[in-house]
């Protein structure tokens, strides 16, 4: 989830705003070795692979931060986060796929960093290679499992985390539902929320907040990492040399990079990756064959579909895109709270221009809606009007979503059936979808896809 963090950071360390500033970020980002006598290493692919880790140091966090934002407790010295984002080799696309950290895997032979003690290869949770062998073993175990060679290494903590997400101004978030976890203390109502570090730290780390444990969390941050390029792109802080620098001195204190992310390299990626946008942007999960695998001194685990995962890999080494490409005047789908298939719907026409209902009717019906086929013609209303039983006011929201500009009107005791009333202001029906449940098979989504489309 800090992984975002070191997202944004070669995004803006990239933007071209002078050789010497970008020499003084190189210089100031720790080093760490996570490639050394690395041997029968995957071919190397098209485009660039970076593996973003987050740990769950926390030992610049204040005392007022660790009570506020729920971080008190022992870190266990393992990653709380792992990706690996592809820069397309034309430098127009990140494609970014989370690696779950109870991820079944099994770690090359390799000595203990702790007690100097050597194993032999056997079988962990992915988080626990870090604590074991640092980064390099987790470099290993990650390009074992992926045969994705890792061209960059990047880690961050919660510190650099908070510190970024402030300098920006907050990162805005949108929510269908209401998102409450006890463990992290997030406590969201639907709708948008600008979110401090703090807040977005809780909301990147909260596994407790619906069935979907950390496969929803997982979701969740790759929705903040779409929110967060959005913001750092339409900020103006990547054209801003003082905004720059003020992100840049926020997040140095906590980043470590192996020693080949110079200068160079930051400057090359920048004056590519101008016209960066969440568009541009493609996330997923590793699909998962088996939940809940259980293995004897490790214990629940989630089992990699094999054959679905080396598809994905493939296209990572082959610089394709992860999704199908789409035409690019074609809209975004807005997720919404309730799948339009679940929302029974009858229209009305509440005009007097012939056909209109039918109109409505189809549009709604081919985003997916649960439609009568039946429209009627209806009292005559100012503008579009929802009617609903208050008992379905989720679907009710679900579908005002696809009606921009429409009035909600609830009725008590009008049943399950919604009922929309046409008016003069109807132009067009907005695509929506339902919302993305943490299946095996994760789905991939676009950036633009994910962030909101209001402000907070």
């Amino acid at each position: 989830m800090r992984a975002v963090t070191a997202l944004s950071v070669t995004v803006l360390a990239t933007a071209g705003i002078g050789h010497a500033l970008v020499t003084g970020l190189d210089s100031g980002i720790a080093r760490v070795d996570a490639f050394k006598d690395m041997k029968n290493r995957p071919a190397a692919g098209h485009g660039m692979n970076v593996l973003l880790v987050g740990t769950d140091g926390r030992d610049k966090i204040t005392e007022q931060e660790r009570k506020a934002y729920r971080l008190g407790g022992a870190p266990c010295h393992c990653t709380d986060t792992m990706m690996i984002v592809h820069i397309s080799q034309d430098r127009d696309r990140a494609s970014v796929v989370s690696l779950p950290r109870d991820s079944y895997a099994e770690v090359p032979a390799h000595v203990d960093q702790s007690t100097g003690e050597p194993h032999h290869a056997h079988p962990l949770k992915l988080n626990a290679a870090y604590a074991e062998g640092g980064p390099q073993l987790t470099v290993r175990t990650v390009e074992a499992m992926t045969h994705v060679k890792i061209d960059h290494y990047l880690e961050v903590d919660f510190a650099s985390f908070m510190r970024t997400v402030d300098v920006l101004g907050g990162v805005t978030v949108c929510t269908p539902t209401t998102l409450k976890d006890s463990y992290t203390g997030l406590d969201l109502a639907p709708g948008n929320h600008n979110l401090t570090g703090g807040q977005a730290l809780q909301y990147v780390r909260a596994r407790h907040v619906d069935g979907a444990s950390d496969l929803g969390r997982m979701q969740r941050q790759q929705r903040f990492m779409a929110a967060l390029i959005e913001r750092a792109t339409s900020s103006g802080v990547l054209l801003n040399p003082m905004r720059f620098r003020d992100v840049t001195r926020a997040v140095l204190g906590s980043v470590r990079a192996d020693a080949g992310f110079g200068t160079n390299e930051l400057l090359d990626l920048g004056r590519a990756m101008r016209n960066f946008s969440p568009s541009s942007s493609e996330f997923t999960t590793v699909p998962i064959g088996q939940m809940g695998f259980v293995v004897n001194g490790i214990g629940s685990t989630l089992k990699w579909d094999k054959a679905k995962a080396d598809r994905l890999f493939a296209a990572l080494r082959d610089d394709k895109p992860l999704a199908p490409v789409r035409a690019k005047h074609a809209p975004a789908a807005t997720t919404v709270e309730v799948a339009p298939s679940s929302i029974r719907v009858r229209v009305e026409n509440g005009t007097g221009t012939a056909g209109l209902g039918r109109k409505v009717d189809a549009a709604l019906a081919s985003t997916g809606f649960a439609t009568t086929r039946q429209p009627v013609t209806g009292h005559p209303v100012p503008r579009t009007v929802i009617s609903y039983d208050p008992r379905w006011d989720r679907s009710a929201r679900s579908l005002a979503v696809a009606l921009p500009g429409s009035e909600l009107r609830p009725v008590p005791g009008q049943g399950a059936v919604l009922r929309v009333t046409a008016g003069p202001d109807f132009k067009d029906v907005h695509k929506v979808k339902g919302p993305d449940t943490a299946q095996p098979d994760s789905p991939v989504v676009h950036g633009d896809e994910v962030v909101c489309s209001g402000k907070a």
